[in-house]
């Protein structure tokens, strides 16, 4: 196989093994809430919010160290081991028990934080400036192959209570879901060094092979400093805002959104299926973005910046039509569900509307984050993928915290407000990057 055929081999590999293990986890995510609202077991005092709260909080402390950890024992390694504690974490749900389950939410906290780190160093070490956008598209694309949320809503159609034997099956099937994409990671092939002996490459030298443990702790202090070095850098703050609004966004459509059609009384009897048909048209407008913004890259001579625009206009419209269609007190609404009506009678279609739409505006940010990041930080990018995730998961362990109590218009300001600013933030960072691209005489649409 050529290099480049391994390169892609690769990408498709990763994403297919993200798919797995995310079709899992995201199906949990998604369901958690309402499951834990219809368990008979007294003795289970655990919040689907606050878990997930957690998760991100220590998600973002440790991509400070993450860098170091994926320098120590190699990115492929510390997919297979992160992928195992994310089996462990869906595996709690057989048979609830509050302790586990919040010592769970630690452990993948920090698990995610390696894995999100090794993955854009697996996606870097695979692309080069011309394939960057592709690559991200394919696995954006691959990513998002949600099919967790088409079982759940066979499986529960027409259910008003989630049983203790629904529950049970449901999660068996995610935990052996999320093992076999673990497994798949070691089907990824190592890139041959094809650099000088005497070439100065900072990746080599943060992230390269090394049998001397002396090396790799070299290494792993090199990857700490150059986290916090890139951190303070013009590019990386007024990113972070950006990367902030995404995580805002992916806690509303991974947590909160999903409870709010599950607590809809007038959607009837199809309320709980209708959490999985929710993640199901999610995973559609993801796959599509990814494809039409990743795989189509090469054909756009307008960079970034209108893939950006479309997608926070996407979701302007979605946070509108949610506001009118979804009842106030929807994400914080008790077991019986809420009967309240907002601007509209709760349409089932709008509510599948809306997911689509969330969704796609999704996956404009975040191909184009992960395309913007490959350039800007090829030569460090697993302390730049690290320092990405940070601010991503610490504004979603701040967006689940206040999920427990804050109405609905309220996430939906915040939103609005956050991704206004991002959206800006995005485009000044976009023209330097042109602007450095055009003075190197490179053409802009490579990019």
């Amino acid at each position: 196989m050529s290099p480049e055929g391994k390169k892609l081999f690769n990408i498709i590999i990763l994403g297919v093994s993200f798919m797995f293990i995310f079709t899992a986890f995201q199906s949990c995510g998604n369901i958690a809430q309402t499951v834990i609202t219809n368990l008979n077991n007294t003795d289970f005092h655990g919040s689907g919010y606050t878990s997930m709260s957690i998760i991100y909080g220590v998600l973002s402390a440790s991509n400070l160290i993450s860098p170091s950890l994926v320098a120590i024992v190699g990115p492929q390694f510390s997919m297979v081991v992160s992928g195992v504690f994310y089996s462990l974490y869906i595996a709690v749900f057989i048979q609830p028990a509050t302790w586990a389950f919040y010592t769970a939410s630690v452990l993948i906290g920090i698990a995610a934080a390696v894995l999100w780190t090794a993955q854009g160093n697996c996606l870097t070490e695979n692309s080069d400036e011309n394939t960057i956008g592709r690559n991200s598209g394919i696995f954006w694309a691959l990513l998002h192959l949600i099919f967790g949320n088409l079982y759940i809503y066979l499986a529960w159609q027409g259910k008003t209570h989630i049983s203790e034997s629904d529950r049970r099956t449901v999660f068996i099937a995610l935990t052996v879901i999320s093992l076999v994409g673990t497994v798949l990671f070691f089907l990824i092939r190592k890139q041959e060094d094809t650099k000088a002996p005497g070439d100065d490459d900072s990746t080599n030298e943060i992230l390269g092979e090394s049998s001397s443990a002396r090396n790799k702790m070299m290494r792993a202090v090199a990857a700490f400093k150059k986290s916090i070095t890139l951190s303070f850098t013009k590019e990386m703050l007024l990113l972070s805002v950006t990367t902030a609004y995404t995580g805002l966004v992916l806690t509303f459509f991974s947590g909160v959104y999903g409870t709010c059609i599950g607590a809809v009384n007038r959607f009837g009897s199809e309320e709980k299926s209708l959490i999985g048909l929710s993640g199901i048209f999610i995973g559609v407008g993801e796959i599509l973005g990814g494809g039409i913004f990743g795989l189509l890259s090469k054909k756009s001579r307008s960079g970034r910046n209108p893939v950006v625009m479309l997608g926070i206009l996407v979701h302007f419209i979605a946070f509108y039509l949610i506001f009118f269609n979804m009842p106030n007190d929807a994400p914080i609404a008790p077991m019986e569900g809420t009967d309240q009506v907002a601007y509209m009678i709760p349409s089932k279609e709008v509510a599948m509307l809306c997911s689509f739409l969330l969704g796609l505006g999704d996956s404009c940010f975040n191909t184009q984050l992960l395309s913007i990041l490959g350039f800007l930080y090829s030569e460090d990018s697993a302390p730049a993928f690290a320092i990405f995730k940070f601010v991503q998961s610490i504004c979603a362990a701040v967006a689940y915290f206040y999920s427990n109590y804050f109405l609905l218009q309220w996430q939906l300001l915040i939103m609005v407000l956050v991704g206004f600013f991002g959206t800006i933030t995005f485009f000044t960072v976009e023209w330097g990057a042109a602007a450095a691209l055009a003075a190197r005489g490179s053409d802009y649409s490579s990019i």
